[in-house]
């Protein structure tokens, strides 16, 4: 009967070390749908996960990105990167654009360390390229990353400082997986949300979560 009772106490430690390993590492997956003033899908809609727990997704947030100055637009619209990333943006229309950052987060390669000119893409030669550092978190440029020569042109770079951080897809939604199980709060960032909305608690499971949260105004959409 020792004999078994120090078996079972042995298992019983085994599985107690066990679990410290692998317990606090549970995490669920969280799916967000953002939605407008109007209650329609609200797509590029930067959505901030901020987790009570620690831990890291298993695809950790880009450090590199390029954006396209194209038929008079910023594409993508809304980029969304990690501290420290290079973005590269490249000119792909025939004539000049300029790039300007409207924060100091970013420290571009031209001499100002603001902005860059990039000539208009002409047959043979290469394409005008400005790479920009992005070193401060936040949202860099907003409406204000844009072009000196076009100023329907707009655009924005997100520098995220939670690895939970996303941009959200065509239908307003944003998934996050290994997302560290218990108590989370969802915050929201759109160019066109100019006044910071409080964040949105939210209880992560092992299961699937799905939450829904909703911006202020009405974003108008990219012709």
């Amino acid at each position: 009967m020792r004999v078994i009772s120090a078996s079972l106490g042995l298992r019983a430690v085994a599985a107690a070390a066990l679990c410290l390993g692998h317990c606090a590492s549970f995490a669920g997956t969280l799916e967000v749908l953002v939605l407008d003033r109007d209650g329609r899908p609200a797509p590029d809609t930067v959505v901030i996960v901020q987790p009570g727990s620690k831990g890291q997704p298993r695809t950790p947030l880009p450090l590199s990105a390029v954006v396209n100055q194209e038929k008079q637009q910023f594409s993508p619209a809304v980029t969304v990167v990690g501290v420290g990333a290079k973005v590269r943006f490249t000119n792909n229309d025939p004539w000049n654009h300029h790039v300007r950052i409207g924060t100091p987060g970013a420290v571009a390669g031209s001499s100002d360390g603001q902005s860059a000119l990039l000539e208009g893409k002409q047959e043979g030669k290469p394409t005008s390229v400005a790479v920009f550092s992005m070193d401060k978190p936040g949202a860099v440029g907003a409406a204000l990353l844009g072009c000196f020569i076009h100023s329907r042109m707009g655009g924005a770079i997100y520098v995220a400082d939670s690895p939970w951080t996303a941009k959200t897809n065509s239908d307003g939604i944003a998934v996050f997986d290994d997302v560290p199980e218990g108590a989370a709060s969802i915050k929201l960032w759109h160019p066109a949300q100019l006044v910071e909305k409080a964040a949105t608690p939210v209880n992560v499971l092992a299961a699937p979560v799905k939450a829904t949260v909703q911006l202020d105004v009405a974003p108008r959409r990219r012709s």
